[in-house]
């Protein structure tokens, strides 16, 4: 069951005892996006691990961290972190959006963490997207999570942008097995973005029946 307390993550999860020092809280309108989408995932028996919520906001802009882990047992905010889009969605924005192989674009939608393997990009965490048309292609495209030298702050002062994947949620070199290694094994990712036939047709994002929480 997920905990009452992500209701309240906008207001409370950076001061939590225990939270990343240096977190933000996410939006409330994506807290409550993500609750949805393991509410319904969870449902259809396809997580093994309803505790760890990942958020991505590609409506932020790549020099800001926008990334969540959040423990939804405790309301912790675990990671707040720097994350790359694909070449082809754009530069410092992230403005389109792709399922196609060799589109070098990031992919929405709801995916579930599956297992680690060491590949050219080091140690890396696979995905496989829950949303046909939209991300069911990630296992194939090897859309994975992995580190990446060019997620850098000094790299985003010095060239107005971190640097550019072609589609990985690219993290840090310095956090990526830590934070790997918090969120495998059948926990939720969330990759939000502004593409409104995605928000309409989600399964995944609308309100449960019977559920009136906003």
């Amino acid at each position: 069951m997920i905990a009452e307390s992500i209701l309240v993550f906008s207001l409370l999860a950076a001061a939590a005892p225990g939270a990343c020092p240096e977190a933000a809280p996410p939006p409330r309108e994506l807290v409550e996006l993500g609750r949805r989408a393991v509410e319904h995932a969870e449902a259809e028996g396809r997580l093994r691990d309803a505790s760890r919520l990942t958020l991505i906001d590609y409506r932020l802009p790549s020099t800001e961290p926008r990334l969540w882990v959040l423990d939804l047992e405790s309301g912790r905010v675990l990671f707040h972190e720097l994350v790359a889009h694909g070449r082809g969605t754009g530069e410092n924005r992230a403005l389109h959006f792709s399922n196609r192989p060799g589109s070098k674009q990031t992919s929405l939608g709801v995916f579930v963490t599956a297992e680690t393997y060491e590949g050219s990009n080091g140690y890396s965490l696979r995905l496989d997207g829950l949303e046909a048309g939209v991300n069911d292609r990630a296992r194939d495209r090897a859309i994975v999570m992995h580190g990446a030298w060019y997620v850098d702050q000094s790299l985003a002062r010095k060239q107005g942008r971190i640097g550019r994947s072609w589609g990985c949620p690219a993290v840090r070199e310095d956090v990526a097995q830590e934070l790997i290694d918090e969120i495998a094994g059948g926990s939720l990712l969330l990759a939000f973005g502004d593409d409104e036939a995605w928000l309409a047709s989600s399964p995944y994002l609308a309100p449960a029946e019977g559920d009136t929480r906003s």
